[in-house]
């Protein structure tokens, strides 16, 4: 018996599943779509998260009346937990609170991005923020709040005033410099008897005191080992020569120390090439010195020379002897004793603990 329904044809019933089946699978599709796109969405979050813990980058949110609403890391000492719900003034000290609300509150009126830096007190010293404001729209473009990012800046703070203050020593230093080489310049002329020797003598001194001027360098203008300044100087007299025997504990001068005990033993070295020890292949000289074991010790140094042409007493002072006896004495408060010994030259330095490198 029919019921009425052409053989072949669907029934209501079927089309309604059929209709069920295409939107189960639409759905599907699209649910599977958007699993796609969360796992995406996973994804570059957890590479901003892996970039925020990597920098000292912290990143927030705040609404038009600055409470926090979205916090990336704790900051300022406290929590995330601590920050949420609470507005600048609860968590800014008094001396930065000020100046950084502002430049918020402006961001929020003009609708444009600002910047600033601000200080906060931690421990010991200073925390550094470099804080970037952007206003925070919705899809109607109305500005909902604020996000922000914020910096901490204080290793390039202090990198920068490290570098300030290292300007100011280096112009110190140089000014010094000049003063020493315009007044090396000054006396060479006055004892050189031709252009000929004031140029020759003029820049062998400069290379003495380049020398030591290197070795301080090297120590970050810390000090010098006395055992290398010594070398440095006699370095002429050292390469496969057996007329120089230096002696003495390992010990640092500071650097105007070097300076002026490296120039003196230049002195004394280019007086013994001329007329003393070092003039004749036979003569001696040994460069010894004693002390400098504790921070209360100073430094005895001794210079004889041996084997020699015999010394003749002195008949006036030259620049040499004003190197060695005047300015020893005047820049390290030095005691210098010049023995004019027939047998060879002997001068004794005795450099106070003050001008000792110690702690090292």
């Amino acid at each position: 018996m029919s019921n009425g329904t052409p053989p072949g044809s669907a029934t209501p019933g079927s089309l309604q599943l059929i209709q069920l089946q295409d939107e189960c699978r639409r759905l599907e599709a699209q649910v599977s779509a958007q699993s796609i796109e969360l796992n995406l969405l996973r994804a570059r979050f957890a590479r901003y998260e892996t970039a925020l813990r990597g920098s000292q980058v912290v990143v927030y949110t705040q609404d038009r009346n600055l409470y926090f609403t979205s916090v990336s890391h704790p900051m300022l000492g406290q929590s995330i937990a601590d920050l949420l719900g609470r507005t600048d003034e609860d968590v800014l000290p008094a001396d930065a609170r000020a100046s950084v609300v502002a430049i918020k509150r402006e961001a929020l009126a003009t609708g444009e991005p600002r910047r600033t830096e601000f200080s906060v007190a931690e421990g010991l010293g200073l925390r550094w923020h470099d804080l970037h404001i952007e206003p925070l729209r919705n899809d109607a473009g109305d500005i909902i709040g604020l996000t922000c990012a914020s910096v901490d800046v204080t290793e390039r703070k202090e990198g920068e005033a490290h570098l300030r203050l290292l300007l100011r020593e280096l112009t110190h230093r140089s000014k010094n410099l000049l003063a020493v080489i315009q007044a090396m310049a000054r006396q060479t002329a006055r004892h050189a008897g031709s252009i000929d020797a004031f140029l020759r003598q003029f820049g062998d001194r400069l290379q003495a005191l380049a020398a030591s001027h290197d070795l301080l360098v090297r120590e970050s203008w810390y000090g010098a080992s006395l055992n290398e300044l010594v070398r440095s100087q006699l370095s002429v007299y050292l390469d496969g020569g057996q007329q120089v025997e230096i002696n003495g504990p390992e010990v640092a001068l500071k650097p105007e120390a070097a300076q002026n005990l490296g120039l003196a033993i230049h002195e004394l070295s280019a007086n013994a090439a001329r007329f003393g020890a070092l003039s004749v292949p036979e003569g001696r000289v040994v460069v010894e010195w004693r002390g400098g074991g504790n921070p209360h010790e100073g430094i005895e140094l001794d210079w004889r020379e041996q084997f020699g042409p015999r010394v003749r007493p002195r008949r006036k002072r030259g620049f040499g002897s004003t190197v060695i006896e005047t300015n020893l004495t005047r820049a390290l408060d030095a005691k210098v004793d010049m023995m004019f010994d027939p047998e060879g030259l002997h001068c004794r330095v005795l450099i106070p603990a003050s001008q000792i490198v110690t702690g090292r």
